[in-house]
């Protein structure tokens, strides 16, 4: 079960009846609003300080979907050296992966860093899954190839949408990636419960959106039709991304795929857990 804080149950208690009202009155419009809500970063864009290593990387940006998405390059001493990208999840930023890059730079990979859509220094409002991996599209087409990349979450999702697509030519590091997004949907539908009628057509939002069925939007599909090197870690206590969603791809693994599995680090410490980050550098490493 998800802890709420005071704050945020407030606020879902405000929203929760908001919905249950518009519904009586206009079920269309309501399921809108929810959708948006599905859709907007829980904490905002709250300002961080940005750690000493983002004041010696090279501001960068594209412009997607008509938001500018802001980023930074860290470039080699190395001639010819690698480049990496690195993904943040939900509700995140850039900042948060300063030891990775940090790591990567050290060995002499060329690294690359975006907030997402609605995210850190990025221009935006409203977040999916589909807009940032339309976004990743764009960078790996502008600033490709790339050796490899990393993301967390729903980055880890987006970038598995990207990556069947797109220019990635090396490795790929899932960590505890947003596995199923029927999942996600189930998960804030349990928090902001709508009536049938108005759940029915938030479901129906969700495809008109993205011209897919919310299981289209699934890390489980994509890796079968990925066809580079994948290092997938995920935690069993993960309350986030639960490990059931990964069952299937754990029982019959496409051949280029390896997984980490470990305990009692849950959905956020795993990025940050010590093991994990040296065996993601030594996997960059590796041959």
């Amino acid at each position: 079960m998800i802890k709420l804080k005071f704050k945020q149950r407030i606020a879902v208690g405000y929203y929760k009846t908001k919905f249950k009202a518009l519904g009586l009155v206009n079920a269309e419009k309501a399921a809108e609003q929810a959708f948006l809500l599905f859709c907007t970063p829980y904490s905002g864009k709250p300002k961080r300080k940005a750690p000493p290593v983002f004041h010696h990387g090279e501001k960068i940006s594209i412009v997607s979907d008509g938001l500018t998405i802001r980023g930074w390059r860290w470039a080699s001493h190395q001639p010819n050296a690698k480049k990496i990208l690195v993904v943040h999840g939900f509700d995140s930023c850039s900042y948060k992966f300063e030891k990775y890059i940090i790591g990567l730079k050290t060995r002499g990979f060329e690294v690359y860093a975006f907030d997402a859509p609605a995210h850190g220094c990025s221009e935006g409002k409203y977040f999916t899954a589909l807009a940032y991996a339309k976004a990743l599209q764009q960078i790996i087409q502008q600033y490709g190839p790339f050796y490899g990349a990393i993301g967390h979450s729903v980055g880890a999702l987006a970038l598995s949408l990207a990556a069947e697509s797109a220019a990635l030519t090396g490795k790929l590091v899932l960590i505890a990636p947003a596995t199923e997004t029927i999942t996600a949907i189930q998960n804030f539908l349990k928090v902001i419960p709508l009536t049938p009628v108005v759940e029915k057509a938030f479901m129906r939002h969700i495809e008109e959106y993205a011209q897919e069925k919310p299981s289209f939007f699934s890390v489980a599909r994509a890796v079968y039709n990925i066809a580079l090197p994948i290092l997938w870690v995920h935690d069993e206590n993960d309350l986030i991304c639960p490990i059931t969603d990964v069952q299937p791809v754990l029982n019959n693994p496409p051949p280029d795929l390896q997984f980490m599995i470990t305990r009692h680090l849950g959905h956020n410490k795993i990025y940050r857990d010590e093991n994990v980050f040296q065996h993601i550098i030594s996997y960059f490493d590796s041959k």
